[in-house]
């Protein structure tokens, strides 16, 4: 049930990511296609057979909200009937008016209100009115007053019933939102009702009585005319009867769209308008490559997907490579190289496919990876219930501070899921990992990654090159003294560190080791070698000398700091490393500056038993490392750092470095225990930084509080009912309250209702320390455009 689906039987998942093709897990060597590269199966093509990683391919991956897990992703049913279902209170205010509209009718037409005919009389001569009656016509012209007065009355009549009831919304929404051409249809069968009603005797099937429409119109020609001549033309009466039936069927016309929908038949007809049977080719067919003019390469790699010889790597790869040779405009060139290599096009230098191993579920098309799920609540939008969280490029890319304390399974649900993704993307030339772990939690095994520094570690193939293959002593120093005293006055350890770089270059024509650095920092003897070796170079001497004159004095503070934070990297575990000679050379010095040029997978294990400070400070170096090569704007790929255990790593030089990483194509992924491992001037900082955060179970009220703080509040709607005892006056009120107060045993009271809008933190910092589950854990998120989700409950289990 904890095991976040590591541990479940395979394929019990509803919908699972298919496994790659290749060998069966635990063969130990990454997948290989069976075929020779660039050999065309013909019993591969396409319809005859359907693989899994087709299947992949044509799953649906629709656009999603930040955090949502696309593959396969549908929106909530409720989302779309939500805005669509009439309320409750729309159908009853749509019933009242019309019941009382009918009753108004009747009574109207029997007569029945006072001084019905008051403003009938009064704006007509008296001589049309027999004396001493209400509206008995004597003329011809008050019979046709009489029949207009109606009309006036029914006219206003259906306007303010119809607006009280909203009967335009109701036609809209039982017709206005059909598709076509339901929705015409429906608007013509009630255009047909409503003519039933005011010309009944064209209809011979019904046989209720006209409405007054029609005959108030007549009447008000005759009146104004003053004869019945007028319709005698029969041109003038059908002309009128047009225009009735015209302003009839106009508002049914708009409703049902039939001027759009009859343009969009007559476009169909004269072939303006494209086909509509034509059907969209499934993405296993590769369509944006026949759309981009490559149908014989993209005829190659559908039947390599349909054979099982490429996996979602391979398919993720020529992807990214399609999508960078049509912004290069070299589609020739990929065209030759995926009819000659087929699905093993453009593999990763290190020639592995896939990883030997996959805890989690990835979508390389999607670039996501998936960790848990959304947990169904208040604070959660409607897309995001009880769907997947994934984590992507495009939140990464605002860096994500993760805080937790140990055991709340901050390395297995977020950092080894991450780390995997990232590897995986490697693979496919899109991204570059270093994931640096703590003493014993390596993130993946070796093979999942192209170099592995094991720093203390005699067995260690590569060592890591301290001054990350600079060229220039104030870049290399300011690295260095971010590494060593980051915490403290960086600018003048910095400056310290470069009187002693620039000139030591500038004699042996490359940077010191460790060791020899500490002995010139300590200002031994080798300061007076190296003021020897400079002889002829007065600038580098000047410079040399300035430090010379500080070291062992009562201000040279950062000098003596860094020679003592060197001490912990000059112990002899470390003897083979950072440039040492002891091991005679035999570790291949590795520099982060790689990453700016290939997508790399690195890792980076600390030193295990008892140098955790030291550990603290090669976790600081490599961070300082990644944020220098990373400024680099021409690299085209994402670069990722991952830290598994940030403690002692957040100075502010590194905040504002983060701050920076969003639009150099790069992210850190931060874990901590506690906020208290970070300066307390550096909370806010931190939190400002980051894009993403990630509160797990169990945080403390303190560290919550800066969550709550990040997250800021929001409007609620709150319901306040007030109950309030009733007292009567009246005795007879009071025997009735008092024998129910008896029977009961509650007081007679009445409810005051109060609704309001108040200003409510989105999660408080005592909500996060014990409302949280184990296994959950609270996430917000933001991409690199700006677009972002709120902080909602994800269950990281599911």
């Amino acid at each position: 049930m904890n095991s976040d689906g590591t541990q479940d039987a395979r394929g019990t998942h509803a919908s699972p990511v298919p496994r790659p093709a290749g060998p069966p897990e635990g063969a130990g060597v990454p997948p290989r296609p069976v075929h020779a590269p660039g050999a065309y199966d013909v019993k591969g093509a396409p319809g005859t057979a359907v693989s899994a990683v087709s299947a992949w391919l044509d799953t649906p991956r629709p656009e999603a909200r930040p955090g949502i897990w696309r593959f396969g992703f549908r929106p909530p049913k409720d989302s779309s009937r939500e805005s669509e279902r009439l309320a409750p209170v729309t159908v009853v205010g749509l019933l009242i008016p019309l019941v009382v509209a009918l009753i108004l009718w009747s009574l109207w037409r029997r007569g029945s209100f006072p001084y019905q005919f008051t403003v009938l009389r009064l704006f007509t001569p008296d001589d049309w009115w027999w004396g001493g009656t209400l509206a008995s016509a004597k003329t011809v012209e008050g019979a046709e007053a009489r029949i207009v007065y109606d009309g006036l009355f029914f006219a206003a009549l259906v306007c303010t019933m119809g607006r009280l009831g909203s009967w335009p919304d109701v036609v809209r929404h039982f017709i206005g939102r059909r598709p076509q051409p339901a929705r015409a249809l429906c608007a013509l069968l009630a255009a047909l009702v409503t003519l039933s009603f005011v010309f009944p005797d064209a209809f011979p099937l019904v046989g209720w009585d006209a409405l007054p429409v029609v005959d108030p119109l007549f009447s008000l020609i005759v009146l104004i005319s003053g004869s019945y001549e007028l319709f005698t033309s029969v041109l003038f009466t059908d002309s009128l009867y047009a225009v009735i039936t015209a302003l009839v069927v106009w508002p049914f016309a708009r409703v049902g769209g039939w001027w759009p929908y009859a343009k969009e038949l007559l476009a169909a007809r004269r072939g303006d308008a494209p086909a509509q049977a034509v059907v969209e080719r499934p993405r296993a067919q590769w369509p944006a490559l026949r759309d981009a003019g490559q149908g014989e390469a993209a005829d190659l790699l559908t039947g390599e997907v349909a054979a099982g010889r490429m996996n979602d790597v391979d398919c993720a790869r020529v992807e990214h490579a399609f999508v960078t040779a049509r912004t290069g405009a070299s589609l020739g060139a990929f065209r030759e190289t995926v009819l000659r290599q087929g699905g093993a096009a453009w593999t990763h230098p290190s020639g592995a496919r896939d990883l030997p191993r996959r805890a989690a579920r990835h979508d390389l098309l999607a670039g996501q990876v998936r960790i848990g799920r959304w947990v169904s609540g208040e604070r959660a939008p409607l897309p995001y219930r009880d769907a997947g969280a994934a984590l992507g490029a495009e939140v990464l890319g605002t860096s994500l501070l993760a805080v937790g304390p140990s055991g709340s399974g901050k390395t297995r649900t977020l950092i080894e899921p991450v780390t995997e993704a990232l590897a995986l993307r490697a693979l496919t030339g899109a991204c570059a990992v270093v994931a640096v772990s703590s003493a014993g939690a390596p993130l993946g095994s070796d093979d999942a990654f192209d170099v592995v520094l094991r720093i203390g570690d005699p067995a260690s193939v590569h060592d890591l090159d301290p001054y990350a293959e600079s060229d220039d002593a104030d870049e290399a120093a300011a690295v260095l003294a971010e590494a060593l005293v980051g915490d403290l006055d960086v600018p003048q350890a910095a400056t310290a560190l470069a009187q002693l770089l620039g000139p030591y270059r500038a004699a042996y024509g490359r940077f010191p080791a460790f060791p020899v650095l500490r002995e010139l920092l300590e200002g031994t003897a080798a300061l007076e070698a190296l003021r020897d070796a400079l002889a002829g170079n007065e600038v580098m001497r000047r410079e040399l000398e300035a430090r010379i004159r500080q070291t062992g004095t009562a201000g040279d503070v950062a000098g003596r700091a860094l020679a003592d934070r060197l001490a912990l990297l000059n112990r002899p575990v470390f003897a083979e490393f950072f440039g040492g000679r002891g091991g005679e050379g035999r570790h291949r010095a590795f520099s982060l500056r790689a990453l700016a040029h290939h997508p790399l997978r690195v890792r980076v294990d600390l030193p295990e038993r008892g140098h955790e400070e030291a550990g603290r400070i090669l976790t600081r170096l490599v961070l300082a490392q990644f944020h220098a090569v990373v400024r680099d704007g021409r690299r085209a790929h994402f670069a990722c750092l991952v830290l598994d255990d940030a403690t002692g790593t957040v100075t502010p030089e590194s905040v504002r470095h983060i701050q920076r990483l969003r639009s150099r194509n790069a992210g850190v992924v931060l874990a901590l225990r506690t906020v208290g491992d970070v300066p307390e001037s550096l909370h806010g900082p931190l939190y400002g930084a980051v894009g993403c955060r990630m509160a797990y179970a169990g945080v403390t009220t303190w560290d919550g509080n800066r969550f709550a703080q990040t997250w800021g509040t929001e409007w609620i709607e709150t319901t306040e009912v007030a109950k309030h005892t009733v007292f009567a006056d009246q005795p007879m009120t009071r025997a009735i309250h008092a024998l129910r107060k008896l029977v009961t045993g509650k007081a007679v009271t009445t409810d005051a209702v109060t609704v309001r809008q108040v200003e409510r933190e989105r999660w408080s910092a005592s909500q996060l320390a014990h409302e949280v589950p184990p296994g959950h854990a609270v996430l917000s998120l933001t991409t690199v455009t700006g677009e972002h989700a709120p902080p909602m409950l994800v269950d990281l289990r599911g």
